[in-house]
């Protein structure tokens, strides 16, 4: 196997080498607890993890205190979830999201809603979109917290978040985010957005490092006590390290942003172009508001796990479904909310580029893909 070629970069990222010299001086040279008072504490503190939260902040224009450093958007879903549901003492509400949503949201929802609160689940169209109207249908008088995703993991359709969030502040509901998918790819509005969520290792980051996004003001309670950290959100000593990779990482994203989302949009429209010529296979997500990294597949007669594994002996690696979730044989519930057939949602594949990926990657990916599907067919019981 001479070629290696990664195409999931949706599921994670390599860390990219000027985050891995920036992270190795705070596991060396400034590697004081941020909480403690001598010199080299002041120097983790000041330079990671003081200039970091001012790095995310800039980014994002917002105010550096408005910034919560968590393990990951795992963490920071349930807190913006659960720590707004918290805040409201005993009181049960009612809470809205999305039938695609992660399943850090998904089971958090879940979760409340076996504590006596409820959930609103809001259908999508065919292309993953969320209908400003029916968010607005849907609200009631004890609406405390809407959560809609920014970007879809698995079929890169980008919602219409202004106005979703737009329509949540008009109503005096609180608008939480999973912009995991889309923070540092594109500029984002957050005009009406109360809270964010955003990690690491999907933006040429360490893993195990997010943060969440909390507009002054909003209350929410902490999940993890201890020390006070975080502002008294989120207990523990900082993963500085990680911190810093985060916010260097979402740096260099910025910087590059223009000029690379193009690049991977052309990469993107040219894999769409020429799978769609393979008989028998769909495209699912919406074509235009789409991530410019992202094309999701279905084939007809073929199953996503045995063309991922195919592919892997070709040394290209690439997922179906979501990654957290691709060992499991049930087909995406993302895929099935957007009204994907069963026969066809076990037949995904997903496609994401990153940074690193050229265009021989792409000429590897689209030599080998039409003869794996195929092979595939041939061998299937269910091709006509």
């Amino acid at each position: 196997m001479d070629e290696s070629v990664y195409l999931d970069n949706a599921a994670t990222t390599r860390v990219a080498r000027e985050v891995e010299e920036e992270v190795r001086r705070y596991f060396r040279e400034n590697f004081g607890n941020p909480s403690s008072l001598y010199s080299l504490a002041n120097e983790a503190k000041k330079e990671g993890l003081d200039h970091s939260r001012d790095v995310l902040s800039d980014l994002l224009g917002v105010d550096s205190d408005e910034i919560i450093f968590t393990s990951g958007a795992t963490e920071s879903d349930n807190l913006a979830i659960k720590g707004v549901a918290f805040a409201g003492g005993e009181e049960k509400a009612h809470f809205i999201t999305t039938e695609i949503e992660h399943h850090a949201v998904l089971h958090s929802f879940e979760w409340l809603e076996e504590r006596g609160h409820e959930v609103t689940y809001l259908p999508v169209d065919e292309n993953g979109l969320v209908s400003p109207d029916d968010l607005e249908d849907a609200i009631r008088e004890d609406t405390k917290l809407i959560s809609i995703m920014y970007a879809n993991n698995e079929i890169g359709t980008i919602e219409p978040i202004g106005e979703l969030a737009r329509v949540a502040k008009e109503n005096g509901c609180l608008f939480h985010t999973d912009a995991v998918q889309a923070f540092s790819k594109f500029p984002l509005d957050l005009e009406d957005v109360d809270l964010l969520s955003a990690s690491g290792h999907k933006i040429y980051g360490p893993k195990g490092v997010g943060f969440l996004y909390r507009r002054k003001g909003v209350r929410i309670e902490p999940l993890i006590h201890g020390g006070g950290h975080e502002g008294g959100k989120r207990s523990g000593t900082e993963n500085v390290p990680g911190i810093v990779g985060l916010a260097k990482a979402a740096e260099l994203n910025y910087e590059e942003m223009p000029d690379e989302a193009e690049r991977q949009r052309g990469l993107r429209d040219r894999i769409i172009s020429d799978v769609l010529g393979i008989p028998k296979t769909v495209l699912n997500g919406d074509r235009e508001r789409r991530l410019s990294n992202n094309a999701n597949f279905s084939f007809n007669y073929v199953e996503g796990e045995s063309i991922v594994m195919k592919l892997n002996n070709y040394g290209i690696a690439t997922s179906t479904g979501s990654a957290c979730s691709s060992p499991s044989l049930e087909p995406s519930h993302v895929l099935l909310a957007i009204g994907v057939p069963i026969t066809l949602a076990h037949g995904s594949l997903r496609v994401t580029l990153g940074r690193e990926t050229t265009e021989e990657d792409v000429d590897y990916f689209l030599e080998v893909l039409p003869g794996v599907i195929e092979e595939l067919r041939r061998a299937s019981p269910f091709t006509p």
